[in-house]
């Protein structure tokens, strides 16, 4: 019986990693795709700073629409390349310059970058898998070494407030409305969250004498005081032509991704719930 069972276990396996990597994506997200290839080749030797620059530049203009990834009914990867949102803009950015940056350009490339930036430990394994909170989402890529928080190296400050906005308010959440099961995983997750010494973040008040320490093309989370909640935007700090750091991001109020009008330092004093940025260096 003992063979028989490793191979169903070997199946098993092989049927749950097949799952994993099932791909919910359009022929206009290939095409898309196809021409950022065209596009960023002659980048590609050039310094990750460049390739991130070039990368982000490359989907100006594209629409802003939030809930690309809630579209199928158990969780897969969805890519999306024709619309974003800031979440989304900020990943396909990442996971299409870290392809970009192999000798191997490809669609699948692409997708396992993406799956890895996107998911606990790059394994979709349910809703709860997806790292929702943007402290989560750090916490998890700089472990991998993807990014660095530099922002106790800028002056930046501790936050350990209770991060529960998803459990707090499942209402808001389609995959948590009505499953009491999913709820408790989600309150897992965010309890695991909880355990760790909170995260660290630049006050908005300090980002004005920062601004020329604050990389070109970091990634930027604005961080809330929004009860249960740590970050409500996420983009790139963009450095202009005239030396102000401004930032790239899919905004909701321009709707299309745009270089921000503002300073980072001006929208954030705009900005009544903005407490400060985390800031983070993309690793080559």
């Amino acid at each position: 019986m003992r063979p028989l069972l490793t191979i169903f276990a070997f199946l098993f396996a092989v049927s749950t990693l097949f799952a994993q990597q099932k791909v919910h994506y359009t022929a206009e997200d290939q095409a898309v795709f196809d021409k950022y290839v065209a596009y960023i080749k002659p980048y590609e030797a050039k310094p990750m700073e460049t390739v991130l620059e070039k990368t982000a530049g490359f989907f100006l203009g594209t629409p802003y629409v939030a809930h690309t990834l809630e579209v199928t009914p158990s969780e897969e990867l969805v890519v999306n390349l024709r619309e974003l949102d800031c979440t989304t803009f900020v990943e396909n950015v990442i996971a299409l310059s870290l392809a970009a940056k192999t000798d191997d350009l490809s669609f699948c490339r692409f997708t396992d970058e993406l799956r890895n930036i996107r998911y606990r430990n790059g394994e979709i394994n349910g809703y709860q898998s997806r790292l929702h909170y943007a402290s989560d989402w750090v916490f998890e890529n700089e472990k991998r070494g993807l990014v660095k928080n530099i922002s106790l190296s800028l002056g930046g400050i501790k936050e350990t407030r209770k991060i529960d906005f998803m459990s707090a308010h499942p209402e808001a959440y389609r995959q948590l409305k009505s499953d009491t099961e999913m709820r408790e995983k989600i309150v897992a997750m965010e309890n695991s969250l909880n355990s760790r010494d909170g995260f660290y973040y630049l006050p908005k008040n300090k980002i004005a004498a920062q601004a020329k320490n604050i990389p070109h093309m970091a990634m930027i989370a604005f961080v809330t005081s929004i009860k249960g909640l740590d970050a409500t935007h996420v983009a790139f700090a963009y450095r202009k032509k005239n030396g102000e750091l401004s930032f790239i991001h899919a905004s909701s109020l321009a709707g299309k991704v745009v270089i921000d009008k503002k300073s980072l330092s001006n929208y954030c004093a705009s900005q009544k719930n903005n407490t400060g940025v985390m800031v983070m260096e993309i690793e080559d």
